[in-house]
C-alpha cells in the first residue's frame, strides 16, 4: 500500500490528496471494512450534520446559546463556533 500511495504521488495521481493524508489513507485501508460501522458513522455525521443546522436556524431566531445546547445536544464550543461562521 505504502508502495501504491508513492507511485500515485511520484506520478502526480490523487498527488496533493495523498501528501496531506496519506497516513489516514494507509489506516483506513490496513482496517477491516465494515459495512455495518461504516453505515453507522455515516449516519451519525448525517445526525451531527443536522444537529448543525438546526443550531444555526435557532441562533439566527435569537435562542441562547445554552439553549440550542439543550436542544441539539451539540457542545457549547462547538455552538459559538457555528456563530462565527
Amino acid at each position: 500500500m505504502e508502495m501504491a500511495i508513492t507511485y500515485c504521488t511520484n506520478n502526480n495521481i490523487l498527488k496533493d490528496f495523498l501528501e496531506a493524508n496519506a497516513s489516514e489513507v494507509i489506516n483506513m485501508l490496513m482496517t477491516e471494512w465494515n459495512t455495518v460501522e461504516a453505515l453507522k458513522v455515516r449516519e451519525e455525521e448525517g445526525r451531527e450534520e443536522k444537529a448543525k443546522e438546526v443550531a444555526k436556524n435557532a441562533l439566527a431566531k435569537g435562542l441562547p446559546v445554552n439553549m440550542v445546547s439543550d436542544i441539539t445536544g451539540l457542545s457549547v464550543k462547538a455552538i459559538q463556533s457555528l456563530s462565527v461562521q
